[in-house]
């Protein structure tokens, strides 16, 4: 009878030490799987602010070239400049790094034309600075075209200017950066960009 209470007594610590056991591992099963899941959505999260990076240069630029385009529409030599300026310190600061590596070459090569116009356009005659903005526009369309956009955008065209020449708005309404107050509202809308 004594052996009989000692196996009993035996085999009940050995279940509940199986069962214990078996609470711990499906403890550390959790938390493992609970870890994975963290770093799954981290994951996630990653992607959607590395997106919100990707704009965030973009809207930057064309934040500084919307001011840009005003100032010419305005026939502000001086605003234009100074927006020309701004222009060449962001693109500088531009982050490739987050496009594929053939965005990232044809991003460069953008880049590096557009900062050559907006530095002309920051120490030029009004007259040169809407000749260089014609190519810093063509610059813009091809980056946005890489990068894509955030906001809705206008490409406007002027058939007058230079045997015609395109820029960017946010605006449908046009007011046109080749000739200002001259012609202003010379143009039209060849595409909308979403």
């Amino acid at each position: 009878m004594k052996k009989l209470k000692i196996t009993v007594l035996i085999f009940t610590l050995l279940s509940l030490t199986i069962v214990s056991c078996k609470d711990i591992k499906k403890q550390e099963v959790k938390e493992e799987n609970h870890s994975k899941m963290n770093y799954d959505n981290s994951s996630e999260f990653n992607k959607k602010m590395d997106s919100e990076d990707k704009y965030s240069d973009t809207k930057q630029v064309m934040s500084n070239y919307m001011v840009l385009k005003d100032a010419l529409v305005a026939t502000d030599k001086n605003e234009a400049a100074k927006a020309g300026n701004k222009m060449v310190s962001t693109l500088k600061g531009f982050d490739v790094e987050v496009y594929s590596a053939e965005e990232q070459e044809e991003l460069k090569d953008i880049i590096i034309d557009a900062i050559e116009h907006a530095e002309h356009i920051a120490k030029s005659e009004m007259d040169h600075q809407r000749e260089h903005f014609k190519t810093l526009s063509k610059d813009m369309i091809d980056l946005i075209v890489i990068t894509g956009t955030e906001n809705t955008l206008y490409q406007q065209f002027c058939p007058m200017y230079d045997k015609g020449s395109a820029w960017l708005s946010m605006d449908k309404e046009i007011k046109n950066p080749y000739y200002g107050s001259k012609m202003l509202t010379c143009g039209k809308v060849q595409n909308e960009i979403n």
